[in-house]
């Protein structure tokens, strides 16, 4: 567990990456992360935090809370979408509170199944428009990825997964996040899946 006053070690040519399974950037992101570390030879180390504890932390605010910024800013995912070759469909049940999969993630880090796991969770999302908040539901999609849903689920109520959670968007904030995806090389923040370019400068570096 990562707490406030004791930040997670990272080897060098490391990319950190703060994700959150309510963002679509962030979903963006998670599509064109595996090219981007297999061409820079970097680790990639994925920090789930909770965007809305976040943006109170930050005084920040979603996009989607402003009409014209809303407008542009879904034309801009679409455009993104096209320009990477990758399905996005927007997603009908929102909002939706995401604790379980956000929880889960944990879990899943901790059984070693992490990279699955968002692989699972973030098409469940962004493809598919599945409603991950209905467990049952969350389990199907879990299971269909070869993993163990019923097992995952079982855990994510723990009180240390939360805590791990709050921890984790604590120490984005402190670090000067304030909106998913953020990605860190070494103490160099990059915010928004249409700046990989600099992640990925700044890991050649």
């Amino acid at each position: 567990m990562v707490g406030p006053k004791s930040r997670q070690r990272v080897a060098p040519n490391t990319v950190e990456f703060f994700q959150d399974f309510m963002s679509p950037t962030a979903y963006l992101a998670h599509t064109q992360l595996p090219a981007l570390v297999e061409r820079t030879g970097a680790a990639l180390v994925r920090r789930t935090m909770l965007t809305l504890e976040l943006h109170e932390l930050t005084g920040n605010r979603s996009p989607m809370t402003v009409r014209n910024k809303a407008r542009w800013a879904l034309a801009d995912l679409a455009r993104f979408a096209k320009r990477y070759g990758v399905a996005l469909a927007m997603n009908p049940h929102f909002p939706m509170k995401m604790l379980d999969v956000l929880h889960g993630a944990y879990v899943a880090e901790t059984d070693g199944v992490l990279a699955g796991y968002c692989d699972a969770v973030f098409s469940a999302v962004w493809v598919d428009a599945v409603d991950v908040d209905d467990r049952q539901a969350l389990r199907g999609v879990l299971e269909a990825a070869g993993l163990d849903g019923a097992g995952i689920l079982s855990r994510v109520d723990e009180p240390a997964r939360h805590e791990a959670l709050m921890a984790t968007t604590r120490e984005a904030a402190q670090r000067g996040a304030f909106g998913a995806p953020t990605f860190f090389v070494a103490d160099e923040m990059h915010f928004g899946q249409d700046r990989l370019d600099f992640v990925e400068a700044a890991l050649r570096a």
